[in-house]
């Protein structure tokens, strides 16, 4: 029987099994930031144990950055203390940090893939759920939680009970105005926040192969918003050309021996998943949410549901979630007001995210009720955007271009929605008070966001192309 791509990294990678057990498993790349190490690291000098191998370990900070005047001490104190000893954490042990004012600073999963560190056929971890978005390249990334970051930090391994598989075909072509933030809420919406649970994902089919590495991260990136303990898509031609030439990126002889094996990182024909289910990229258009986890998602042009067509045992949640959103069931999702947008976070906020943005507003004017914040997942993201005139147009736009951070993803650092405000964002998640207590958030891709900074209301962008 042959093998799926996920089979052949985690053979690959076994230092140990243990039977009936998990698996010890070798980690090639550790991702670290300011929110998850800090116990970590003094559980190690706690025990008197050094950073096994510093080299394989990567920091950042992001999630608690301010996006305004990052030249100034972080006003937060909380915030200050976390990042502060980030700092003196990765001095002490010898690891490599790009923090505040480092021109690879950013979005721990956007300066992974984008600087080279990210490779087909890794494991990847990091103490943060959305590390499966370097699953994009075929490699078994996944979140941590901090007595694991503890653990790797110590020995480089990690135990890992080996998850069943599935497999996500999109097939067909994509149509114009959908985009792979919609394919992701599609499914999720699909098979619900809890449809995944257990699974590690491929994704694969014809609508998958036509994108780009960048809209290939944001499948992958929220892969755990349906429970799964990752996702990936198994590299080629797109793959190779993305990584190669990047900073980390093997070169020479090195490149061509790495070539040569990442060329075996595909899905046998004759392997067999766990689960598979098979989606027409035709049926799909563009989505939002209108509740409080991820699954709960719509097509631009449907109807919130009714909570009589739900099982007695879910009614409830469902309109508290609803009552929440201040939504009714039966609404239309388009026409519904927005406060404020957020166009960044770890799922969308890479330069052609961007582009796609200032594609569409260039020569347009932001709605007077909207405040619109754009925020670059790294300082190289933020650059090239100036570089190539993306910054003025968002300027005529009267959208306000920040710089690099996690920011309202998560109300965990200065950029809070107001409480009852509603906000639509590119992230990832719109549990209550996610964006700041209180905070309505409803998820769209790039494009949606876009228009409803212009219209100030959730809107169908396929009614606006040319």
């Amino acid at each position: 029987m042959g093998k799926t791509i996920f089979e052949k990294i985690w053979d690959k990678h076994v230092v140990k099994s243990i039977e009936g057990g998990p698996s010890v498993l070798y980690i090639d790349r550790h991702f670290i930031h300011e929110v998850t190490s800090p116990q970590a690291f003094n559980g190690l000098e706690h025990r008197g144990l050094p950073v096994f191998r510093p080299r394989q370990v990567v920091a950042t900070a992001d999630h608690n950055v301010p996006t305004i005047d990052q030249h100034l001490p972080i006003r937060e104190e909380h915030s200050r203390k976390q990042v502060d000893h980030l700092i003196s954490n990765c001095a002490r042990t010898g690891i490599e940090l790009y923090g505040l004012g480092h021109p690879y600073q950013g979005i721990v999963h956007v300066i992974g893939p984008e600087l080279g560190v990210t490779q087909p056929g890794m494991t990847i971890v990091c103490g943060d759920s959305h590390t499966s978005t370097h699953g994009a390249f075929g490699t078994m990334a996944f979140g941590i939680g901090t007595s694991e970051v503890e653990m790797v930090l110590a020995t480089q391994c990690l135990m890992q009970s080996k998850p069943k598989l599935m497999r996500i075909s999109v097939d067909g072509k994509l149509n114009p105005g959908v985009v792979s933030k919609d394919i992701i809420l599609h499914i999720i919406a699909l098979i619900s926040a809890s449809g995944g649970t257990g699974y590690f994902v491929e994704y694969a089919g014809e609508a998958i192969r036509s994108l780009s590495m960048e809209a290939r991260m944001t499948i992958c990136n929220m892969s755990i918003e349906m429970g799964a303990r990752g996702g990936l898509i198994a590299p080629d031609e797109t793959t190779f050309a993305y990584l190669k030439g990047r900073t980390f990126a093997p070169s020479g002889a090195d490149w061509d021996r790495s070539l040569a094996y990442w060329r075996t990182l595909s899905t046998d024909e004759d392997a067999v998943f766990d689960r598979e289910i098979r989606i027409n990229a035709a049926d799909i258009e563009p989505m939002v949410t209108y509740g409080t986890n991820p699954g709960m998602g719509i097509g631009v042009s449907g109807m919130i549901p009714s909570s009589h067509a739900l099982p007695e045992s879910e009614k409830n949640s469902f309109r508290k979630s609803i009552d929440y959103m201040g939504l009714k069931e039966g609404q239309l999702i388009k026409g519904q007001p927005v406060d404020y947008v957020f166009i960044g976070s770890c799922t969308n906020s890479r330069i052609e995210d961007l582009r796609m943005v200032a594609e569409f507003v260039k020569g347009k004017k932001k709605a007077d009720n909207v405040e619109v914040w754009i925020v670059p997942g790294s300082k190289q993201v933020e650059k090239q955007a100036r570089e190539e005139g993306i910054d003025k147009v968002f300027e005529a736009a009267g959208f306000q271009l920040r710089q690099p951070g996690c920011s309202a993803c998560l109300g965990m650092n200065e950029d809070k929605i107001p409480a009852g405000k509603y906000c639509i964002s590119t992230s990832n998640r719109n549990f209550e008070g996610r964006q700041g207590p209180r905070a309505r958030t409803l998820l769209a891709s790039p494009l949606t966001a876009a228009l409803a900074a212009v219209t100030g209301k959730v809107g169908d962008i396929r009614e606006h192309l040319n």
